[in-house]
């Protein structure tokens, strides 16, 4: 037979912290914010473990529907958070607008400052392939060798890319590749909403500028960032959608692919890729 054991309340208070518990929730609510301050409630277990009663005025409440209206919360000032990221993208916008050619457009890259990747990345990844390709290729962020050389998709995932474009008669000659931020993250993180929106107006001017006849995002970051679908790429590949902008005669079709980066760890998938490449060379010769 078991004895019966008895702990102090500090070991039980200390068992049920250990146990997980975080709130203790009574039978009846307090109304806390009509409690005076000058008389805060008993935590000195003086009244027996009992809670203070309810100020005169506040009946106990059985159920939701008893309980008595919640207090006005008082006006929030506005956050000052938000105003060096409108700052960052408003300086963006602007410099990205004065672009009058791709190469004026990576020199007021290199001259901004709004993007916090560039503190701790060695060189701004921006393009490489040709300017005038019929395809841009637009990816999520550069990696650690990209970051070294300065130039996208150029690690194991770049090689892949390689042979996946050679597989259409296509090569870096004939096709743009960028990314949706323009400075590796540390550790390879995905990037932050911030680090898109403020790097958004440089790609969307890249995109006005190159005017390719197709757009094909890789993963599902770029996806989101670019095509503004929230679905994953799995269910988008294989569809085409149209990208639009005010300084663009006509809309560019646009598809999303895996990331190569994505095929290396899953080789299941390439049969899809291998589908989503045929796609895209079938809307070329349409084109």
């Amino acid at each position: 037979m078991l004895s019966k054991m008895t702990i102090s309340p500090a070991e039980a208070l200390r068992w049920q912290l250990e146990a997980g518990v975080d709130e203790t929730v009574a039978a009846i609510p307090v109304n806390r914010f009509a409690l005076r301050e000058d008389a805060p409630p008993d935590v000195t277990g003086k009244n027996n473990g009992e809670l203070p009663s309810p100020p005169p005025g506040d009946p106990p409440c059985d159920g939701p529907g008893d309980m008595p209206p919640p207090l006005p919360l008082p006006p929030r000032a506005p956050s000052s958070a938000l105003a060096p990221m409108d700052d960052a993208v408003g300086r963006a916008v602007a410099l990205a607008a004065g672009a009058a050619t791709i190469e004026d457009l990576r020199a007021a890259l290199a001259a901004f400052d709004g993007c916090p990747l560039k503190r701790t990345a060695t060189n701004l990844v921006f393009t490489d392939g040709n300017p005038q390709g019929a395809v841009l290729f637009v990816g999520e962020a550069p990696g650690a060798e990209e970051d070294r050389q300065g130039l996208p998709f150029v690690g194991p995932s770049g090689r892949l890319l390689d042979r996946m474009l050679a597989s259409i008669g296509l090569d870096r000659t004939r096709v743009c590749i960028s990314n949706t931020v323009f400075w590796r993250p540390p550790g390879n993180r995905t990037p932050t909403t911030v680090e898109m929106a403020v790097c958004m107006p440089f790609l969307e001017r890249l995109i006005e500028l190159m005017d390719p006849r197709v757009l094909v995002t890789l993963g599902g970051p770029a996806a989101k960032s670019v095509l503004g679908e929230s679905a994953g790429v799995s269910k988008l590949r294989g569809r085409w959608f149209a990208y639009a902008s005010p300084r663009l005669a006509r809309p560019i079709p646009s598809t999303a692919m895996f990331h190569p980066a994505y095929l290396l760890r899953t080789p299941a998938q390439k049969r899809d890729a291998w589908r989503d490449l045929l796609m895209l060379r079938r809307k070329l010769d349409e084109s």
